[in-house]
């Protein structure tokens, strides 16, 4: 818990990314020459100079009345949310008071924050990295010998405590990057915590169905009829079904598996349900936990919604809803479609203690909507959202025609003599791009005006518990990845720390200064993601009529922040119209906890498909030119001679 507090404050240092000689603010040149660190013979004072000054310029940031604020506010949630924790586990322990006693005299340990190394990608080639490879690099394992006992041991050691933290009565972000340290601390695997909150999904929401009664949940369904707040339930959440409350859950608890781990050790009926506190008690509590109350609000509030953005909805990414289904103009809308029943909805095996929300970020069919995160697996449950789907449709259409016209294909061929960022300072975009450049620009600025607006209500959903008591991680591409950012920035505005565990922006058209992302670090629990790529030159163009004094995060790294991961794809993304297609490859290949191969195989396969089909088209023209054609097989794939060069003959005109 102490590493995730040093987090928050090397979030908020202005020497955090700069050479250690310059975290002396008197040092003088010759000082800094002198330093036992530092070879004179190789000292570049310039580069020094340079650093100091932006230490300064950090200094200067770090000192605004509002991030001062942001800090003492991030810092004042992960210490209450300590305190709690600590008093909890010393309750069983030892007692409440011997806890708090322990807490104020605990000795300071020299720690440092779990980090995020960059990475140079070829998501296309690169070998996966391991998962728990990735655990102990960014949540480093702190010595406990604990870490000796046998593994069935230690498996029960995270099954407590993983009950522990949800008698709290919720399973915030914190909570779920404490255990990550835990697990990695007693060197378990990072499949065991995930099976465990598996297992403890399922075993409450089995336990829940055993109770009878509705008195209390009369009760809370008439204060939440009356409350201003939106509830609105992510798929509904099992809705009604788990709203009631009776007598304890410890015998259904148990007979779920709740309270043991493999090698048949376990807790006992009396522990189990004692270690969950009142969660064991009410099933209140647990739909709470899932986001089950305001099922039956979900039509009002989706329309509350849509006043502001269209078709704003969270869509089961695992089904194939039909995402037009809610524009039935006669029906109220849904937050799975109309018709479209949702078996997640009634089976509790589907249920997780995690949310997993992906963004895509422009159209060609509506089913983009969704398609892009089959490649997310079961370890959480995963939504897409849906938003604007007619301004999104026509900047995906729009883009494909773009990249098609001759126009772009020879301007490609001018821009890549130069640098991205050559053509975006200077304005040199070949002059017979700019002549189209009217189909791309008014349904980008459209689309990305209201990604913006999606975000704060997306960040107002998850304020008001749509998600339930549970961690989010947010996966966008494109616009999906402005939505990310809009959101972020919006929770830190109203200060809602612990909601959102993971965010990872692909390719995000959003500015890159080191200001905005430390504000957007701050609500983010574990890994900030932001990958990007020199070469996409589609984005570069997008985005050359906004604010390009600060950057682009999406076509470069973000500077000064190390415990934001950034992620160069430059090899693989030459456009950013591959993004679609490679959402899976690039989470696999930076050891993202939850990613489905057999899918990812699928989207490598379409990608493929799409390249070939380029290739193709590229290589016809060529040959039209020359009044020639190209030769294909029977499988309608371009034939080739042994050097590699495209077969073609001559086009005879009768």
């Amino acid at each position: 818990m102490a590493s995730m507090r040093k987090v928050i404050e090397m979030n908020f240092d202005a020497n955090a990314g700069l050479a250690s000689s310059t975290d002396k603010p008197s040092a003088s040149e010759d000082e800094k020459i002198q330093n036992p660190n530092t070879d004179p013979a190789t000292a570049d004072v310039d580069k020094l100079d340079q650093e100091k000054k932006l230490k300064e310029q950090r200094q200067k940031e770090l000192s605004a009345p509002k991030v001062k604020e942001l800090k003492e506010e991030a810092l004042r949630f992960i210490d209450q949310w300590r305190t709690k924790v600590i008093e909890r586990i010393g309750s069983i322990v030892n007692s409440k008071e011997e806890a708090s006693s322990q807490l104020e005299t605990a000795p300071a340990k020299e720690l440092v924050g779990h980090g995020a190394a960059d990475k140079k990608v070829d998501p296309v080639s690169s070998e996966p990295e391991a998962e728990d490879t990735i655990l102990k690099e960014i949540f480093p394992p702190i010595d406990t010998p604990l870490a000796s006992l046998a593994e069935p041991t230690r498996m029960l050691i995270l099954h407590s405590s993983l009950l522990l933290l949800l008698s709290l009565e919720h399973y915030i972000a914190p909570s779920r990057v404490l255990l990550l340290y835990l697990t990695s601390s007693l060197r378990l695997p990072l499949s065991v915590l995930a099976a465990d909150e598996e297992k403890i999904a399922k075993g409450l929401l089995e336990a829940a169905k055993h109770m009878s009664g509705d008195a209390e949940a009369q009760k809370k369904a008439e204060e939440n009829k009356n409350s201003r707040k939106w509830k609105v339930g992510l798929a509904s959440v099992a809705g009604a079904a788990l709203i009631g409350v009776t007598g304890g859950l410890a015998a259904p608890l148990v007979a779920a598996g709740v309270g043991s781990v493999m090698g048949g050790l376990g807790l006992g009926a009396t522990a189990a349900a004692g270690y969950l506190g009142a969660v064991a008690g009410s099933t209140v509590i647990v739909g709470g936990l899932f986001g089950a109350y305001g099922g039956k609000m979900t039509g009002e509030m989706m329309d509350a919604y849509a006043k502001e953005v269209s078709d704003f909805a969270f869509l089961p990414a695992k089904e194939k809803p039909d995402p037009l289904s809610s524009q039935n103009k006669d029906s109220k809308a849904t937050s799975h479609g109309k018709g479209t029943k949702d078996p997640a909805i009634d089976d509790a095996s589907a249920r997780r203690l995690r949310v997993t929300i992906g963004i895509s970020g422009w159209l060609t069919d509506p089913q983009d909507v969704t398609s892009p995160w089959h490649v997310l697996g079961s370890n959480a449950e995963v939504f897409a959202l849906r938003y604007e789907l007619e301004a999104l449709m026509n900047l995906g259409n729009s883009m494909q025609a773009m990249v098609s016209s001759a126009a772009w294909g020879y301007a490609k061929s001018e821009m890549i003599k130069q640098t991205i960022f050559a053509e975006l300072s200077a304005a040199l975009w070949p002059l017979a791009l700019l002549k189209i450049s009217r189909v791309v620009d008014n349904p980008f600025s459209i689309a990305k005006s209201r990604s913006d607006k999606a975000g704060e209500l997306l960040a107002d959903a998850l304020i008001n518990k749509a998600q339930g008591e549970r961690p989010v991680t947010l996966i966008g591409y494109s616009l999906g990845a402005r939505v990310i950012y809009s959101c972020l920035m919006s929770l830190a505005k109203r200060k809602a720390f612990g909601l959102v565990e993971n965010a990872v922006l692909i390719g995000a058209p959003c500015p890159s200064t080191t200001g905005d992302w430390r504000v957007m670090r701050s609500v983010v629990a574990s890994r900030l993601v932001n990958v990007y790529s020199g070469n996409d030159y589609i984005l570069g163009f997008l985005y050359r009529t906004s604010s390009i004094q600060y950057g682009v995060a999406g076509l470069q790294k973000i500077d000064g922040l190390p415990d934001v991961m950034n992620v160069d794809v430059s090899e693989t993304v030459s456009g950013h119209l591959r993004y679609r297609y490679l959402v899976g490859s690039i989470l696999k290949t930076i050891g993202f906890e939850d990613v489905d191969l057999k899918a990812v195989e699928r989207e490598a396969e379409k990608l493929k498909k799409m390249d070939e089909e380029e290739e193709m088209k590229t290589y016809a023209e060529k040959a039209k030119a020359q009044g020639k054609s190209i030769v294909t097989g029977a499988d309608g794939k371009m034939l080739f001679d042994k050097d590699g060069r495209p077969l073609m003959e001559k086009v005879w005109k009768g």
